[in-house]
């Protein structure tokens, strides 16, 4: 199951997210997710965990807990959307037509 984890202290590493995951079971993964520009912490990751039943003991166990000065919101990450979404961008709808001058 993917985690979904905000309200992080933009300095908390993967590794100390992994360390307060840990106890509930089995990490696949631990990713912070950074600003491409300047390299800094958005304030918000995703931690992967093998079994469901302990993602779920850990998301109850971990909500509104303190790591590193702030009080984190962890819930279960809602999957990502497609991008084949038809609806995005200008669409006229009988299309376009050639004026003639």
């Amino acid at each position: 199951m993917n985690i979904f984890v905000t309200k992080l202290n933009y300095n908390t590493q993967e590794d100390t997210l992994r360390n307060a995951f840990e106890p509930f079971g089995a990490i696949s993964s631990v990713k912070i997710i950074m600003d491409k520009m300047s390299g800094r912490s958005k304030g918000f990751g995703f931690v992967e965990m093998e079994n469901d039943e302990e993602a779920h003991a850990a998301i109850n166990a971990l909500n509104e807990t303190e790591i590193d000065g702030r009080m984190i919101v962890v819930k279960k990450a809602n999957p990502k959307e497609s991008n084949n979404d038809s609806r995005g961008g200008f669409q006229p709808r009988g299309g376009f037509r050639k004026e003639r001058y």
